[in-house]
């Protein structure tokens, strides 16, 4: 835990928050803080800063928070992800969450398992949960919108045009041009679209390119879905700051 994260309705208007628990339990036997010594804290939605400990032990924490800094710019990457396995979405969200990217859709392919729609982990309760320890991760304070779209046709359809900037890339296998082959755009963020570990059929591949997603590669290894998602939203943010200079 990089950064205790607090709810807006934990912190008193004095600053002052009480917590028990998970959070209470790392900053009292993991971080080993003391009273009178800090830890950083932010407020989910909200600032950033560093908070003195005033009590800490098996009643819990006290402590008084100021927020004087905004969290991290968030990442230019959006991600359209086949719906992988829950435990690797798992992954995959505490680390969308930790790189900062922003949104997220998972989608239906023909690869995914219908069973995977099904699990716990797609309730709103958990990908929050789940997204939060991302965030800690990453001192970040914004959560990540995620949506749910199972069906890929009507989505494609219906909603694609209007959710993404132009900027879109598709990840394939097939692909032949490594994405420093292709110029980053003048503006903007760009979308990736990940397929599932088996990769996207070549309908889905060409429903997407259709609309706008060039292919590219990111090197011949084939990589499961939670190394594929790091490794090409670094790739992609180096790439867009190509434009800026080098400022990524």
């Amino acid at each position: 835990m990089n950064l205790l994260l607090l709810e807006q309705s934990e912190l008193g208007p004095d600053g002052m928050a009480r917590l028990d628990g998970r959070r209470a339990r790392h900053v009292h036997e993991v971080l080993r803080r003391q009273p009178g010594e800090s830890v950083a804290v932010g407020v989910v939605g909200g600032g950033v800063g560093m908070a003195e400990v005033l009590a800490s032990g098996e009643r819990g924490l006290t402590l008084r928070a100021s927020l004087d800094r905004a969290p991290p710019s968030p990442s230019p990457v959006t991600l359209l992800l086949a719906l992988p396995r829950p435990k690797i979405l798992r992954k995959v969200l505490q680390g969308i969450g930790a790189m900062g990217v922003k949104r997220l859709v998972l989608l239906g392919s023909w690869k995914v398992e219908k069973a995977y729609w099904g699990s716990p982990l797609l309730t709103p309760e958990e990908l929050r949960h789940e997204l939060l320890l991302g965030l800690e991760q990453g001192r970040d304070t914004i959560l990540p919108e995620v949506l749910l779209r199972r069906f890929f046709k009507p989505f494609v359809e219906d909603e694609l045009e209007a959710m993404f900037g132009p900027a879109r890339l598709l990840l394939d296998l097939a692909a032949v041009e490594p994405l420093a082959a292709h110029a980053p755009p003048r503006s903007g963020g760009v979308t990736l679209a990940i397929g599932p570990e088996g990769g996207w059929t070549p309908y889905e591949a060409g429903q997407l390119a259709k609309r706008g997603f060039a292919p590219v590669s990111l090197g011949p290894r084939p990589l499961r879905v939670d190394q594929a998602v790091p490794f090409a939203v670094g790739q992609a943010e180096l790439w867009l700051a190509r434009r800026d200079g080098g400022r990524s």
